[in-house]
Order: C-alpha cells, then sequence, then structure tokens
C-alpha cells in the first residue's frame, strides 16, 4: 500500500513537473509575440526574456532549462513559436540563433544562483537576473558576431563592435527592466504561492 502511494505521488510529481516545463515554453512564445523590430538591427525587442528569467526563478535550474529547450526544439520543429511568427532549423542558424540557444543556458543560470542564495540577501535575486541577461547576450551576440562575418564579410574585429552595438547596446535598458520585473515577481508573494 506505502509503495502504491510512493508510486502515485511520483506520477503526480513528474506530470506537475512537465506541465511547469510545458507552461513555461508556452510563455516564452507568447511572449516572442510581442515583437518589436528595431531598423538599425536584425535582433528585435520581444518578452521572451522576462519569461526565461522567470523560469530559472520559479521553476529552478533543471525545470527551467528543460523549459526553455522545449521551447527551442518546438520552434526547430517548425512550429512558428519564434519571434515574428517564425519557425524551423534556418531561424537558429540566422542572427538572432545564438540568443535562442542562449535561453536554456540562461534559465539554468538563474536557477542555480537562485537556489544557492541565502534568504535575507534579495539583492541576489535581481544579481541572478543580471546574470541571465548577460549570458544570453554573450552567447547571442557572438553568435551575431559570427553570423556577420559570414553573411557582411566583415573583419572579425568588425564584426565584434557591430555585435555589440546592434545586439546589446539597443537592449540593455529594457532587458534590465525585465531583470528588475521578473525579481520583483519572484521576491513577492508569486513565489510562495507558486511553491506550495
Amino acid at each position: 500500500m506505502q509503495a502504491r502511494s510512493k508510486t502515485l505521488s511520483a506520477k503526480r510529481g513528474l506530470l506537475e513537473s512537465l506541465g511547469l516545463i510545458a507552461l513555461f515554453a508556452a510563455l516564452t512564445a507568447l511572449g516572442a509575440r510581442v515583437t518589436i523590430p528595431l531598423p538599425f538591427t536584425p535582433v528585435p525587442i520581444t518578452l521572451q526574456v522576462l519569461f526565461v528569467l522567470l523560469s530559472g526563478f520559479l521553476l529552478g535550474s533543471r525545470l527551467g532549462m528543460l523549459s526553455q529547450m522545449g521551447y527551442v526544439t518546438a520552434g526547430l520543429m517548425g512550429m512558428p513559436i519564434f519571434a515574428a511568427g517564425r519557425g524551423g532549423p534556418l531561424v537558429l542558424l540566422g542572427p538572432t540563433g545564438g540568443y535562442l540557444m542562449g535561453f536554456p543556458v540562461a534559465a539554468f543560470v538563474v536557477g542555480f544562483i537562485s537556489e544557492r542564495r541565502s534568504k535575507a540577501a534579495k539583492w541576489v535575486t535581481f544579481g541572478a537576473a543580471l546574470v541571465g541577461v548577460a549570458t544570453i547576450y554573450l552567447l547571442g551576440a557572438t553568435w551575431l558576431g559570427l553570423w556577420l562575418n559570414t553573411a557582411k564579410h566583415l573583419p572579425p574585429s568588425a564584426c565584434l563592435l557591430q555585435a555589440w552595438q546592434k545586439g546589446v547596446l539597443p537592449f540593455i535598458a529594457v532587458d534590465t527592466a525585465k531583470a528588475l520585473i521578473a525579481a520583483t515577481v519572484v521576491e513577492g508573494d508569486l513565489k510562495r504561492r507558486f511553491n506550495r
């Protein structure tokens, strides 16, 4: 009887985890629907980063990463869930591919830092969110630089400068605001209710 109860509990826990993974993959897809293209860069402003950060905070490192891997995988399979309603493997080969590949890594990093912070150190939550944003920038801008080198035949130094100017600099203020929103949500009542 006790073994059966443990089995049911494990199945319930697995189903709950799968549901949360699917929920945050779907929220990231919804965040991609809010797309603001900028005329001077191939990288648009979206709400995806907010949900990437929240997935790491609220699901933890492992499940947060899995939710973003699910999102990227669904887009790779052709579902039109990337920014501007695009999907398919060619999106990852384009200028924004590095940012998409950075989503699972950033969710893991945010969750990892959050899981190890002291309850009294609330400033660490915002810091974790900023580290998550920096992780996305690092992978995204690196890939953008490689793409610029291949597509535009620019020298490596010019590629790095343009990757910074087109893939990081225009987004710092808006992504810092997203990090602040994510940290505020996590430190508020929602996290206490979510973790019950």
